[in-house]
């Protein structure tokens, strides 16, 4: 079974100004992009409903995160029903930004993970180890261990909601890139992690993506790979090039 290739734009805390965020949206409104790739984009909240009212329809919207619940008094947050009413498809879940700068566990993750899917959303899970975790070899385990919490949350029907995103998290904002081996690698095991802990299907269709300063420059070699089915594109999403690695596959 194909996988259909996934380009998602993390613009994180950016652009810094509503005029950028303009200049932004316009680039890609004019920009042919692959009809074969599935585009997602993910602004700050404060301009998710202004981007999705003015980008072309071939280009979904991602919160960059969501709370486990529908309403109520958590200040600061938005919930999965709120983006369901808005008509927000996707939202990002477990960025290493998330887990690290923000000391959400795995299993809030995973909690939130399920909260997204049950109320209709699709998922973009984030899994990603340390570069100390990388040189200690543990880079399977990590990946797998965060897995395992989104796992024991999700029904074997939810998968068909996520799109993994392995992102090393020493990749991320570095300049430094995984090799096209070291993705290959991991996600491979990750595929193999999710037939042996969910089912072979349910493996064999999951989208598992990468992410990790990933340019124009880079990721020609890395969607050459079987088991890299697309990218999470952060920095370079602000930028033209992010249209090359949409199109990086483009006949």
């Amino acid at each position: 079974m194909a996988r259909q290739f996934f380009v998602g734009g993390n613009f994180k805390m950016n652009p810094a100004s509503k005029q950028a965020k303009v200049a932004l949206v316009e680039t890609l409104n004019k920009a042919p992009l692959d009809p074969n790739v599935e585009v997602v984009v993910a602004p700050p909240a404060l301009y998710l409903l202004a981007v999705k009212e003015t980008l072309k329809k071939e280009v979904k919207v991602a919160a960059q995160n969501c709370y486990f619940k529908p309403s109520g008094a958590f200040t600061g947050e938005i919930s999965p029903a709120q983006l369901v009413d808005s008509e927000i498809p996707y939202v990002v879940l477990g960025h290493s930004e998330r887990r690290t700068l923000f000391g959400e566990s795995s299993e809030l993750v995973a909690t939130k993970t399920k909260a997204a899917v049950d109320a209709g959303l699709s998922v973009i899970l984030c899994i990603g180890e340390t570069l100390e975790e990388r040189e200690a070899e543990k880079t399977v385990e990590v990946v797998s261990a965060q897995l395992k919490a989104a796992v024991d949350a999700l029904d074997e029907k939810d998968w068909s909601k996520i799109v993994v995103a392995y992102e090393p998290v020493w990749a991320i904002g570095t300049g430094k890139v995984a090799t096209s081996k070291q993705a290959q690698d991991t996600q491979a095991d990750v595929r193999a992690y999710i037939a042996k802990a969910v089912s072979p299907a349910v493996a064999e269709a999951t989208r598992i993506i990468y992410g990790g300063s990933v340019t124009a420059a880079n990721c020609k070699e890395l969607s050459s790979q079987p088991d890299v089915d697309g990218f999470l594109v952060g920095g370079a999403s602000l930028k033209p090039e992010f249209i090359d690695i949409v199109n990086v596959n483009k006949q």
